[in-house]
């Protein structure tokens, strides 16, 4: 296995350990944001904001599983 193997493994059990944590960071990203450029943008943030939820949400469904060795792709 190498690195990023490695790395990937990783961030997947993150993300399935505090996938609650990571969607309300977003969550504050966003609201953040959207404040700060008045509400202009507000459909293009939310946009990346469920983009972003998406990924944490595929990388959490594929981590949480420690005792098993990586899934290897022919």
């Amino acid at each position: 296995m190498g690195f990023l193997d490695d790395m990937k493994r990783k961030a997947e059990n993150l993300a399935a350990a505090h996938e609650d944590k990571i969607d309300g960071a977003i969550d504050k990203a966003a609201e953040f944001a959207d404040k700060r450029t008045g509400g202009k943008h507000a459909p293009k943030i939310e946009k990346a904001a469920d983009k972003a939820r998406d990924v944490v949400d595929k990388l959490a469904t594929k981590g949480g599983d420690d005792d098993q060795p990586p899934r290897r792709e022919p």
